[in-house]
């Protein structure tokens, strides 16, 4: 078990864990106060920070939703200690979240878990021009990721046409520091050093069988332009009992930025949903 955690800011709970190697610190900032909602955010990457997360603070105080951020162990705000091979298994990250979650006094009763990107990855070859997706595979066959053609080229061809659809020049300032803080020497160990399919540790991670033991009401997201198929994303809810589905068509893997609305709408009605408020038409908050 965790030991008793400390403070340091408002909301700001550090959270010891046990792990293989010893014991490190994980951060974690509760927003809002909801006794019957509580959200825990878990980043993507793996190796990212919680920072993009930050598109929630429009709309879910204003809804009475509570959530937590966290960044797991080895992402920027929580210790970063070496990433051997008994840290970087499956398993470990894991119970690290079911530590967390004890720790939080999160149960049955108030417990709402949001997974974003790396927990429910599949390795989808973005729709690339054919020229340009070749030149991007020889990059990656020679191992020259570090080589600036690479980024140019995956800039406009991939980053700004399946992460976010936007320009990078107006990508969103707490997307922008998520970037600048992300951890190589977990991202890369885990997801593998190309962007266009996993080739790390989770490539090879399939629950597909699992999905009809999962009995709670659950939200599977997908999005048009998503490196995640969203008819994939749409299949796994079916499969799921208390499945269900929301699919945005403008988004692509960051819908919370590029297609917002639809997003957080569907985000808030399912957990209002499932915590017994009517479903909503609309947010509260202005458009």
């Amino acid at each position: 078990m965790p030991t008793p955690s400390t403070r340091s800011a408002a909301g700001v709970r550090i959270i010891e864990i046990t792990t293989p190697r010893g014991p490190f610190k994980v951060w974690t900032k509760r927003v809002g106060n909801n006794p019957r909602i509580k959200l825990l955010l878990l980043h993507g990457g793996p190796g990212f920070p919680h920072e993009y997360f930050e598109a929630f603070d429009e709309y879910l105080p204003s809804e009475g939703i509570e959530y937590v951020y966290y960044d797991q162990l080895g992402s920027y705000y929580s210790d970063q200690p070496e990433m051997t091979d008994e840290m970087l298994a499956l398993p470990r990250f894991v119970d690290e979240v079911e530590q967390v979650r004890r720790a939080l006094d999160l149960d049955k009763d108030n417990f709402y878990l949001f997974g974003q990107s790396w927990g429910g990855l599949l390795a989808l070859m973005p729709a690339m021009d054919p020229t340009v997706l070749a030149e991007v595979k020889q990059l990656e066959a020679d191992g020259k990721y570090e080589d600036p053609r690479y980024l140019e080229l995956l800039i406009p061809n991939h980053y700004e046409e399946h992460v976010i659809r936007m320009p990078m020049y107006q990508w969103p300032d707490p997307l922008k520091r998520a970037f600048d803080h992300m951890n190589p020497k977990v991202y890369i160990p885990m997801q593998g050093p190309s962007e266009l399919g996993a080739s790390g540790r989770i490539a090879n991670w399939d629950r597909t069988a699992d999905l009809k033991k999962i009995r709670v009401p659950t939200l599977v997201i997908g999005a048009r332009f998503d490196t995640m198929d969203p008819k994939h994303m749409e299949w796994m809810a079916s499969q799921i009992p208390n499945g269900q589905y929301l699919y945005c068509p403008n988004g692509s893997h960051l819908a919370m930025y590029d297609d917002q609305n639809t997003y957080m709408r569907g985000l808030i009605d399912f957990i209002q949903g499932v915590d017994g408020f009517p479903v909503r038409t609309r947010l509260s908050r202005p458009r």
